[in-house]
């Protein structure tokens, strides 16, 4: 099926690794120009700068002056912009553990970088009568979970957000969906320092027993893997479903079983 993106700009936030890193690959090959925020420019990023139409740019998602400077990146306007960075540390001390600089960093890396990112990019969206906004949300804005607590009120924060955002701008010919997914094998969860490991480390099991726990809670048995999210991202910003707006999207292998 051809999504006719080519030609499109997009720029992708958390672009480094992972889901972000995933779709920004996937949107080169439909022919997108990618501007791929990363805090780091990652080896994995410039090789795929090489190869294809991306421009990486080193930059951090929580000052505020980073979204304009992915803007000025963009040799073209921008049509979709996927909000993607985000981060999370578990809390296994509970939540009188969970500190006001906690709460504000959390929700700035996962609230208010994407934000920022759409005011940015959604004047000329409007002016243009067409743009989509997609975020990379968690099933945890709908499955509350105390070990990551301040993490679960923020994306539920961001998918609030992005429903009356949709309202207000889909008269404009913008569109605004959020993509939900649960575990999914990046970093974030498996990586050193990723949930897995600090639960191991709370808990005195290993990080693979931990793994394996969260793998049996979807009816799949397995962990999404990034170019899952990457693809249904990449579908979502065509005009094949130019319809869809103001959605959450699950891609959790079934784990939340209640419709």
């Amino acid at each position: 099926m051809d999504l006719e993106l080519s030609g499109r700009t997009a720029i992708v936030t958390g672009a480094g690794a992972g889901i972000g890193l995933a779709t920004t690959r996937a949107l080169a090959v439909e022919g997108v120009s990618v501007v791929a925020g990363s805090h780091q420019v990652t080896a994995e990023l410039e090789e795929l700068a090489r190869t294809a139409s991306v421009t990486p740019v080193a930059l951090d998602l929580t000052d505020p002056e980073a979204p304009a400077r992915l803007v000025a990146s963009a040799s073209a306007p921008v049509d979709i912009l996927v909000n993607n960075v985000g981060a999370t540390r578990p809390r296994p001390d509970g939540f009188l553990a969970i500190t006001d600089q906690m709460w504000h960093d959390t929700f700035e890396i996962n609230l208010m970088a994407a934000v920022r990112a759409i005011r940015a990019v959604l004047p000329g969206m409007v002016s243009r009568g067409r743009g989509v906004i997609l975020n990379t949300g968690s099933l945890n804005a709908r499955l509350p979970d105390p070990l990551v607590l301040d993490y679960s009120a923020a994306k539920a924060a961001l998918a609030n957000m992005a429903k009356a955002l949709s309202k207000e701008v889909g008269p404009h010919g913008v569109r605004v969906v959020t993509v939900d997914p649960g575990p999914v094998a990046t970093n974030l969860w498996l990586g050193a320092g990723g949930v897995a490991d600090v639960v191991a480390g709370a808990t005195g099991r290993s990080a693979d027993e931990i793994e394996a726990g969260a793998a049996a809670g979807m009816v799949t048995g397995r962990f999404t893997r990034p170019d899952e999210v990457a693809d249904l991202l990449v579908m979502l910003a065509s005009d094949r479903v130019a319809n869809l707006t103001g959605s959450d999207v699950v891609i959790d292998g079934g784990m939340v079983t209640t419709l």
